[in-house]
């Protein structure tokens, strides 16, 4: 490797230029949602909303998740926005399986693609006023991730037609620690 370049340059060429999935996994209708339930650093996202511009203001998100005996699932999410880092809450109701959505708040699916319980790929389809939009977030357990689970991110992404949009987020937790349990 030349000097200058940094590693997750190199991670993410050897993950973009990777043959993906033929298709996505729907690991999510075998999934404990006791063990995935908890605190979750976001640490890529991919969308076709254009959220993954503003460079100098991006920073890991966060999300903490807890599933309820009536198939419901709490999402909490923080974000770094132009205005600080701002945290949205969402109750989502299970449909068709392993779906969640709330379609009052937009959210027209909300789907685990794969996880080992240390990280998820997850899917979420949102649409309001006859618009849709796609995004496809990368969890873990911890700040940091291993190439193989930055791979099956980009994988997904490429199929869902979101790899041009992909981005990794920088290691700045200050956002993602104002929603810590």
């Amino acid at each position: 490797m030349r000097p200058g370049l940094p590693p997750l340059f190199l991670v993410l060429v050897l993950a973009i230029t990777s043959r993906p999935q033929e298709q996505l996994r729907k690991e999510s209708y075998n999934l404990s949602w006791n063990k995935f339930s908890g605190f979750w650093y976001i640490l890529a996202i991919a969308t076709d909303q254009g959220l993954c511009r503003a460079e100098d203001k991006r920073k890991l998100g966060a999300s903490w998740w807890r599933f309820t005996r009536q198939a419901q699932l709490k999402v909490v999410i923080a974000f770094s926005r132009s205005r600080g880092c701002q945290s949205h809450t969402a109750i989502l109701r299970k449909d068709k399986k392993a779906v969640f959505r709330n379609t009052l708040r937009g959210i027209k699916a909300f789907r685990v693609l794969s996880t080992d319980y240390s990280y998820g790929v997850v899917y979420v389809r949102l649409g309001r006023a006859g618009r849709e939009y796609k995004s496809l977030l990368l969890f873990s357990r911890q700040t940091m991730s291993s190439f193989l689970k930055i791979k099956a991110f980009m994988d997904a992404a490429e199929v869902l037609e979101l790899l041009e949009n992909a981005t990794v987020l920088p290691k700045d937790a200050s956002c993602a620690n104002t929603i810590l349990p």
